[in-house]
């Protein structure tokens, strides 16, 4: 893995960048440029010196699940039992194997995790839930709520709050 450097400041043109690639990261240096009003080489130079900061991450495709058949959205509370830090990594090995689940949160209070789960229907949830999640050592409680209505759907992170305050 690269070493992340550390940047001292986003400016405004960095974050105008930053804003544009989130909304479609296929644009050119060029095209940038024009957005944000700068050249491509400084677009360029501004974009590399991100990539390489680790604030940008890297690009990719984002697909409609519900067009590949993969129409089922879950959210699963996973409580362990004991609490150890074998556990953990165990448990961690396990959501890291399941291609299901999307997202993973360790959480604080009465839930041990949090986990997005995506399936094509009931039974793929149920197949996830019950052969891959409980059987697991760890686990001592689950508790699942589908997902009935997407309200909203971003990756865009607040920029403005990446800004110093005056």
């Amino acid at each position: 893995m690269p070493e992340v450097q550390e940047i001292s400041a986003l400016d405004p043109f960095d974050l105008k960048l930053l804003s544009a690639l989130e909304a479609d990261g296929r644009l050119t240096n060029a095209e940038l440029g024009e957005k944000i009003g700068l050249s491509a080489s400084q677009c360029s130079r501004r974009r590399i010196r991100l990539e390489e900061s680790g604030i940008i991450e890297g690009y990719h495709a984002r697909l409609n699940s519900a067009r590949l058949g993969i129409g089922l959205r879950a959210f699963v509370q996973v409580s362990l039992s004991p609490h150890s830090k074998e556990n953990a990594k165990s448990f961690r090995d396990l959501v890291n194997g399941i291609a299901e689940i999307q997202e993973a949160y360790a959480l604080t209070g009465d839930t041990d995790y949090l986990l997005k789960v995506v399936a094509a229907d009931l039974a793929g949830l149920a197949h996830v839930i019950n052969d891959m999640i409980l059987p697991h050592a760890s686990v001592a409680h689950v508790r699942s709520s589908i997902v009935l209505d997407k309200l909203k759907d971003s990756h865009r992170l607040p920029l403005k709050a990446a800004m110093p305050r005056d």
